[in-house]
């Protein structure tokens, strides 16, 4: 493992899943994999929290497959997912607003452990979809 991770060279995991719940467990599973190997354990728990909520968001409300995508560059650590589905996602509310609701807390979540968020429209393989990001600074 790198003994310090900011001056670690930039590196990038895709991981393509189908569209099945049970894709959140391995994908939450992968990224704790490949942050262990890369010196990163003291981001696990927020990383996972974040994948969990975007690759979920990307499972339930899309029909098509699904990536997750995590990256390491200059000090931030960032965690997207990609979906077959074009439209933007809904503005989220502030955590303490939806705290208590079932469904509709996934982004408010990530807007509030992240330390920067965002998403953009993608053209892949002459399919349209989004691509939803969380990037975390090292600790």
């Amino acid at each position: 493992m790198p003994e310090n991770t900011e001056k670690s060279e930039p590196w990038e995991y895709s991981l393509y899943i189908p569209n099945d719940p049970r894709a959140v467990t391995v994908s939450r599973r992968t990224l704790r994999l490949i942050l262990t190997m890369h010196g990163l354990i003291g981001l696990v728990d927020t990383a996972e929290l974040l994948a969990t909520e975007l690759v979920s968001n990307a499972v339930r409300h899309t029909k098509g497959p699904a990536a997750l995508r995590v990256s390491w560059s200059a000090g931030a650590l960032r965690i997207g997912a990609w979906d077959t589905d074009p439209e933007p996602p809904e503005p989220p509310e502030r955590l303490e607003e939806v705290h208590e609701l079932e469904n509709g807390r996934g982004l408010a979540l990530v807007r509030a452990c992240s330390d920067l968020w965002g998403w953009q429209p993608l053209t892949r393989h002459g399919s349209r979809g989004k691509y939803i990001w969380a990037q975390l600074a090292a600790v």
